[in-house]
């Protein structure tokens, strides 16, 4: 299988931590044959910077579309340029990935689904977080609730804190819980901006509360509630909560990755012993009750799986190459998008809303 010439747009966190690394980590599956960098501050811009590899440099999307060479184009870009760019590729017949959220309305999501399937090209939604390690731990476990809680009082040098909370973390815990569980019944969200750093309608709290019904998937009806504080100054942030009928599991701190990704010396560290694998002290615990209905007895329930985001990325090449099954559907991020729009009408109205059975 040839590897597949790909372009990287935007050379922010999330091209540089999330997309480039895996795409010279993995030269049998892909070649980072360009990049979109708009301000190049040098002659080989921030990937030779970073990663010290010679690409092409296009400042423009016309520029990109125009290369026949490049098949596969990466948007991670401000979320308000993803249905443009990943429209752009598609109608050149390009392959695309789209970081979370893939847009900003589930119109624009239905149409570039329309596209990529006329075009006969694999559209992928960038859902990394199903390869976080806590999550593999999960899967078999009922989530209720979700947390991604942070502290930071002020707002970022970057566009993601204009985005929203809901669009940006929310997006994952949205993405997990849908594959966990399946379309909710209803929907109840609380969505806010308690720091008022930035505009009001930028929020940067929310609770969303999703209303299973019987039978969907579990024979008794079930809640799940996902949330995320940004004024949470906790040296470990409680990620996962899991009551079931006989014990409950809790989970404290995040996927290791993200901070590997950052510091790790070369691509090659990504298939490095220890890459992805959680520390023991940040393992989950689980607390049983005995069949006396008083006594608890406390184990660890271990991440022994490790977070592997490479995950994603060979899945999309066996997708582009082989005709693989997605790992992440289109309509599951199409979903997500949903979900979200009625989360902020919700909000807004102050009422739990229904979802539209499919």
């Amino acid at each position: 299988m040839a590897p597949i010439k790909t372009c990287a747009l935007g050379v922010g966190l999330a091209g540089l931590i999330y997309h480039v690394p895996f795409i010279l980590a993995l030269p049998d599956l892909f070649t980072l044959h360009a990049v979109l960098e708009r301000n190049p501050q040098s002659p080989g811009g921030k990937v030779k910077e970073r990663f010290g590899v010679e690409i092409k440099i296009y400042r423009t999307i016309e520029d990109v579309v125009g290369d026949k060479e490049i098949e596969l184009v990466i948007v991670g870009t401000p979320n308000d340029t993803h249905y443009a760019l990943a429209k752009a590729a598609l109608e050149a017949g390009k392959h695309v990935l789209v970081d979370k959220p893939v847009t900003e309305t589930i119109a624009q999501a239905k149409e570039l689904d329309a596209i990529a399937k006329s075009k006969g090209v694999v559209l992928y939604g960038y859902q990394n977080r199903r390869w976080d390690s806590d999550h593999i731990a999960l899967k078999e476990l009922l989530a209720l609730p979700s947390s991604y809680d942070r502290y930071r009082p002020g707002i970022r040098a970057s566009w993601k804190d204009g985005a929203g909370a809901v669009y940006d973390l929310g997006s994952h815990l949205l993405d997990q819980a849908l594959k966990l569980f399946g379309r909710p019944a209803e929907i109840t969200a609380f969505i806010q901006n308690i720091r008022g750093v930035t505009k009001p309608e930028v929020d940067d709290i929310f609770t969303i509360y999703l209303h299973y019904n019987i039978g969907s998937p579990f024979p008794n009806p079930f809640t799940v509630l996902l949330r995320s504080h940004i004024l949470s100054a906790k040296a470990l942030q409680l990620r996962y909560v899991v009551r079931g009928t006989k014990g409950v599991f809790t989970k404290y701190g995040l996927d290791t990755q993200e901070e590997q990704l950052k510091a790790m010396p070369t691509v090659s560290s990504i298939f490095a012993p220890g890459y992805g694998q959680e520390p023991l002290e940040i393992y989950g615990t689980v607390e049983n009750i005995a069949p006396d209905n008083t006594t608890i007895t406390k184990s660890i329930w271990p991440s022994e799986a490790p977070g592997q985001y490479v995950g994603l990325f060979k899945n999309l090449a066996g997708a582009i190459r082989d005709n693989e099954e997605l790992e992440v559907k289109w309509a599951e991020t199409t979903q997500v998008i949903e979900v979200i729009e009625l989360a902020y009408k919700s909000s807004k109205e102050g009422r739990t809303l229904e979802v539209p059975v499919l």
